[in-house]
């Protein structure tokens, strides 16, 4: 298992070519310490664990790994079908005539979805579709404390665990020099 940094995991999302729309995440705050924890999963892709901490609204700061290598009979109840909100994966358009382009597709799907009945899981996969996101899907996320899938998660997948926790504590107090804990 290689620990990298939390975006480089990010990019092996990305360029996993995955279905886009398969996607499932489960997150919360870490059970010691500043941060989050998430697992974004994809029966194909496998499961990726991040641990990550804003150092400021503009600067996130983290670590991350491939904990498995696809989503088994075990995992699959881990990860949400219909979660309680819902996350995705973006990259950055490259340059003005894309840009142009992407928000006159997000014009049109946000026209159509004010004019004809919808759901909200219609319009995020619209607009998921509409910005080309490589990942997007369900996932619960308990900004307060831990869902309890992610415990089992967490326990699934001790010694990774142990290993980012170890190598996240060395990110934070590299970054940290003052402050609260």
């Amino acid at each position: 298992m290689r620990v990298r940094e939390w975006d480089d995991i990010l990019e092996d999302v990305v360029e996993s070519n995955a279905d886009p729309g398969g996607w499932r995440a489960v997150g919360g705050d870490r059970a010691s310490g500043i941060g989050e924890d998430l697992y974004i999963g994809h029966p194909a892709a496998g499961v990726f664990q991040l641990k990550t901490y804003a150092k400021n609204p503009y600067d996130v700061q983290g670590v991350g790994s491939q904990v498995a290598r696809r989503i088994d009979d075990e995992l699959d109840p881990l990860f949400p079908e219909q979660g309680t909100g819902a996350f995705g994966v973006q990259q950055p358009v490259e340059d003005e005539d894309e840009a142009e382009e992407t928000a006159k597709e997000l014009e049109t799907v946000l026209e159509t979805h004010a004019d004809a009945p919808t759901t909200p899981d219609a319009l995020f996969e619209d607009v998921m579709d509409a910005l080309d996101s490589p990942a997007y899907g369900p996932m619960d996320f308990d900004h307060y404390d831990r869902p309890e899938e992610m415990d089992e998660l967490t326990d699934t997948f001790e010694e990774a665990e142990e290993l980012l926790e170890a190598e996240f504590e060395d990110v934070v107090d590299e970054d940290v020099g003052r402050g609260f804990h």
